[in-house]
């Protein structure tokens, strides 16, 4: 499958030898990107397992086995990162302003220039499924602004051309949406981006590991920076924890929950454990 949003253990449930289902997560555009989760059912057997992990070392793929849950690893914790990313927008930055800060950082692009590669109707459809809104991306879709395949998402392209050009109608878009909503705009800084967007990755992250979705730190390390581009220099979100302190994460996790009130904020207890002792202990 191309999508996370299958639950392997139902599909598994459903069949007469439940021990022989489990998932191959792949990710597009399938012939560049060299992760695959193998998704392991609630009773998928170990050969079973084994035997989709030589498959995907003779094709050529970077495996990491993963548990059942909504988006996997990957797109569960990108989800993190994609709400604060929509709510900055919403209180003043800019979707070239926060791409920026995601290429500074060293990422090869950042999450508008990205959604607009993959397509905002994908993430469009999910969220009607499940009865979620993104107001802004959800505004682009419904006039017809899937990314680069229009020609239109949150920049514009032109015919041929991949290099995205900031649209003044989508500035306008967003500033009338703040203003429905009563919010008035306010300088965003890099640092702020940095820490509502990348902070709660990190936090859902470790709730990843607390309920054995996936095996290490290392694992979820992998798949980011195989899967989604997370700068290779920096390890892997789990491993950047330590480089940028634990301590100093949970503190303004702690800021902007108290600030904003929401969960994706609430320090995950293994994250708190992580800075106590430097280790993720079960999630090595």
């Amino acid at each position: 499958t191309n999508t996370s949003y299958r639950d392997i253990s139902e599909i598994a449930a459903s069949t007469s030898r439940p021990q022989d289902v489990l998932g191959l997560h792949f990710f597009s555009p399938a012939n560049v990107m060299k992760l695959l989760e193998i998704v392991r059912a609630e009773k998928t057997a170990p050969d079973a397992l084994a035997t989709s992990v030589d498959l995907a070392r003779r094709i050529g793929k970077v495996a990491v086995v993963v548990g059942v849950c909504h988006g996997f690893v990957g797109n569960r914790m990108l989800a993190a990162r994609g709400s604060e990313s929509e709510a900055l927008l919403l209180e003043g930055a800019t979707p070239s302003q926060i791409d920026q800060v995601f290429t500074d950082f060293g990422w090869p692009m950042g999450p508008f220039q990205m959604g607009d590669l993959a397509g905002l109707d994908i993430g469009w459809r999910n969220r009607k499924a499940r009865g979620q809104k993104a107001v802004i991306a959800d505004t682009l879709c419904e006039q017809g602004r899937f990314g680069q395949k229009t020609g239109r998402g949150f920049y514009l392209y032109e015919a041929g051309a991949r290099t995205p050009v900031p649209d003044p109608e989508v500035e306008a878009l967003i500033r009338d949406k703040a203003a429905e909503k009563g919010i008035a705009p306010r300088a965003i800084s890099a640092e702020e981006i940095v820490e509502r967007t990348l902070y709660p990755l990190i936090n859902e992250g470790a709730k990843i590991l607390e309920e054995g979705i996936a095996a290490r730190a290392s694992d979820i390390d992998v798949v980011w920076v195989n899967g989604y581009g997370f700068p290779i220099g920096k390890g892997g979100p789990m491993f950047w924890v330590g480089l940028e302190g634990p301590a100093r994460i949970i503190e303004r996790l702690e800021y902007w929950h108290q600030r904003t009130g929401k969960d994706v904020f609430k320090p995950a207890p293994l994250l708190k454990r992580m800075a106590e002792t430097g280790s993720w202990e079960a999630g090595g």
